[in-house]
């Protein structure tokens, strides 16, 4: 199997000051998938602990001369720590300032798959190499990676993406996350559980509880994708506990119970700086899914060539 790309400056600026930074905090390490056409991070998909997490980019949002072959459809994964690619990057990065800094000639970052002999073995091991070419020298450093994936495993992982790609029938908009980012922050000092509850109407809250305080936030009338209903005007005046209990009751609501360290995590992808954030609650109240939307610069109109989703794993169904 081959791959060798090199990393465009958008590409740099997209990995190194946005999305590695906020895939880090969802876990150190995880599994970059490449295919012909997209290059993915994938966080827990071949296990159930954790939060999902499924970062995918066009190839032409990263890489220019992207080149790639196996025989498994052309499809390669492997795990990777984050910490050190994106150390890595960031190192390439400051090399490639110095050397524009002291000749005319434009500096290309390469990145390729190659085996070596590391220290003190005899045998061959994988590594993602980034090159950093400058006209009379390059430096290289080499990440070390997992064993890539096999035919099956790939196949698993292909086919747990697949599933991961499922929406929720309703999706609420979120334009700001700091309010929940402030939140979140408090309610780890309160409890371990987040209660979070959706309505079609456009209603989302989130609380954590114990026997002697209760801490939460509630947004109404959000903009709804999906499956959506008009608030019931007998409910304007009621309780947001009551007015989430009723919406359960008639079938428009939905409510899950979600880890608060999960929760955090999820806001955490905010350093990647979409432009806003949908959440939704999975079939049966499956998982409580974050989709994050980025607009091409300048524009209301979304960017295609990049995605982020987290899907959070629930510790009870609650209610709905």
């Amino acid at each position: 199997m081959k791959f060798k790309a090199f990393v465009t400056d958008n590409g740099v600026n997209l990995l190194e000051r946005r999305f590695l930074p906020a895939l880090e905090k969802t876990g150190k390490s995880c599994h970059l998938y490449l295919t012909r056409d997209h290059a993915l991070f994938l966080h827990n998909l071949l296990n159930g602990d954790g939060v999902h997490s499924v970062a995918q980019f066009r190839k032409e949002a990263l890489f220019h001369d992207y080149r790639i072959s196996s025989n498994n459809d052309d499809r390669i994964a492997f795990a990777v720590d984050l910490s050190l690619l994106l150390r890595a990057l960031r190192s390439a990065v400051a090399i490639a300032s110095e050397y524009s800094a002291s000749s005319s000639t434009a500096t290309r970052l390469e990145i390729k798959l190659v085996k070596k002999l590391s220290p003190n073995s005899t045998q061959s091991m994988p590594f993602l190499t980034l090159e950093t070419r400058g006209y009379k020298s390059a430096v290289i450093q080499d990440i070390p990676i997992s064993k890539p994936l096999s035919r099956a495993q790939v196949t698993e992982l292909q086919s747990a993406l697949d599933s991961a790609q499922n929406l929720p029938p309703t999706l609420v908009q979120v334009p700001d996350s700091n309010q929940l980012l402030n939140l979140v922050d408090r309610m780890k000092q309160v409890g371990d559980v987040v209660n979070v509850f959706i309505s079609k109407h456009g209603d989302l809250s989130v609380q954590v509880s114990t026997t002697l305080i209760s801490l939460g936030a509630e947004f109404r009338k959000l903009a709804v994708i999906g499956e959506q209903t008009n608030a019931p005007s007998e409910d304007q005046n009621l309780s947001a506990q009551t007015r989430s209990s009723r919406s359960i009751s008639r079938g428009d609501g939905q409510s899950v119970q979600v880890s608060v360290k999960h929760f955090a995590k999820s806001l955490q992808c905010h350093l990647a700086r979409p432009d806003c954030a949908f959440y939704g609650i999975g079939p049966q109240g499956s998982c409580l899914t974050v989709i994050f939307q980025f607009f091409i610069p300048g524009t209301r109109e979304t960017d295609k060539s990049i995605s982020l989703h987290c899907r959070l794993p629930v510790l009870d169904s609650g209610s709905g």
